[in-house]
């Protein structure tokens, strides 16, 4: 007998009704514990994403997460990444790739220290030193004249404070339309690490409070794996955050100042470097 096409199988908890996994997917609520779940399992694997490497070079991101962040490229083209969390360099890498693909963009990677071999390539930049150090804040805003639009990528030192700091000194830098992103606000217990501490997810959730122009966009956790829940912040079309009752997406994608078209592309992601 020949099987039914996948689009027109009927849903999973249908199939196995009597089945844990079939019960939990009935449920939103179900659902949703069953991704935690396997955010955490997926987490605690290191070779899942430990050994994963772009082009031989080690990126620390979730497959689902870089292509989230191939789309945010594509839809915003901002003219300057600045990825902070150098690490090995497979991200930096894999975003200067993306940018030769659209003809389009520089990517600066800060790290207090790069690992040798790094890879080399004309879209990329290594600044030294820490992200938060006024120096390499003031770097950066130097390569933003002429009306050039930044993206950033926060991805290095995990603790609370230090991820706000980074939050204060890029958020006034991102342009209108663009991202910014902070990884790992799954740590700490959302739903990874639940004994790390106060991390990248409580420096969001301070950032936003405290009233930052960024509104949370849950549409960029589609593939319901990701290392960045309510990092992204996507999209407003005020000034003002979204209410506390609005989604917040992980991974960060956030609307800078200033009003935007309805369905106009923006948002900002979270995260500290996994291993910088």
């Amino acid at each position: 007998m020949t099987e039914q096409p996948f689009a027109q199988q009927p849903p999973l908890w249908r199939r196995f009704p009597s089945t844990l996994t079939g019960r939990l997917l009935r449920t939103a609520r179900g659902r949703n514990l069953l991704a935690r779940a396997f955010n955490r399992a997926y987490y605690e694997s290191a070779g899942a994403w430990k050994e994963s490497r772009w082009l031989r070079f080690t990126s620390l991101q979730t497959p689902q997460d870089l292509w989230v962040c191939q789309e945010i490229l594509v839809e915003t083209r901002p003219d300057v990444i600045v990825e902070t969390g150098t690490f090995e360099g497979g991200t930096a890498l894999y975003l200067a790739t993306i940018c030769d693909a659209l003809r389009h963009g520089q990517v600066l990677s800060v790290d207090v220290r790069h690992l040798e071999p790094m890879p080399r390539h004309p879209r990329i930049e290594y600044l030294t030193g820490s992200s938060i150090d006024p120096r390499i804040v003031d770097e950066v805003r130097s390569r933003l004249g002429a009306g050039r639009r930044l993206m950033a990528m926060l991805d290095s030192d995990h603790s609370r404070d230090h991820v706000l700091a980074e939050l204060h000194a890029y958020g006034p830098l991102i342009a209108e339309g663009c991202y910014l992103i902070v990884a790992d606000t799954n740590i700490n217990g959302h739903p990874a690490a639940p004994h790390w501490g106060p991390g990248p997810m409580e420096a969001v959730e301070e950032f936003l409070a405290a009233g930052a122009p960024f509104a949370a966009d849950r549409s960029r956790e589609k593939f319901l794996l990701t290392f960045n829940p309510q990092g992204s912040c996507g999209g407003s079309e005020s000034p003002r955050r979204a209410p506390s009752s609005a989604p917040f997406r992980s991974g960060c994608a956030a609307a800078s100042r200033g009003t935007r078209p309805p369905g106009a592309p923006c948002s900002w992601r979270g995260s500290t470097s996994r291993a910088s």
